[in-house]
């Protein structure tokens, strides 16, 4: 099953946009599905205050996970992660138009090119929140695949 997929499904079993993200990424991050999910699970609606999308919360902690850190260097490993954080969220917005939760949440986006995962699922502007969660997963696979993360 694809990442995307499982995503998806993620969310429609009731888990929030960070846990359906980071959830995924349990095989490769080198924590239990267990463990992400109770990770992400303060991270749904903006970590509850309408802030950062929880799609990219997930995200983010995902390549935070998967970036190597040096414990001679650490300011290194951390400016790596800030990088790839930084550049995921440019990508995301590029999409979506927004980072914020309280931004995205009364945008309906219908799936098109720019979010193949969400078309082939057939997703419909009314699972706004399922069509970031899949392209997150989507840009996350990107990155790691660019930067030889796993």
């Amino acid at each position: 099953m694809e990442r995307t997929d499982k995503a998806c499904q993620y969310h429609q079993s009731g888990r929030n946009c960070a846990q359906s993200v980071l959830a995924v990424f349990s095989d490769i991050t080198g924590l239990s599905e267990a463990e992400s999910l109770r990770i992400g699970a303060g991270f749904g609606n903006g970590a509850g205050t309408g802030e950062l999308c929880g799609a990219i919360a997930g995200a983010v902690m995902t390549l935070g996970l998967l970036t190597p850190s040096d414990p001679d260097n650490p300011a290194a490993g951390k400016r790596e992660a800030a990088a790839l954080s930084k550049e995921f969220q440019k990508r995301f917005q590029e999409r979506f138009g927004a980072l914020r939760c309280q931004e995205l949440l009364p945008l309906r986006f219908t799936p098109d090119d720019a979010t193949p995962a969400a078309k082939r699922l057939g997703l419909s502007e009314k699972q706004h929140c399922r069509i970031m969660i899949v392209t997150a997963v989507e840009l996350t696979e990107g990155l790691i695949a660019e930067r030889g993360l796993a």
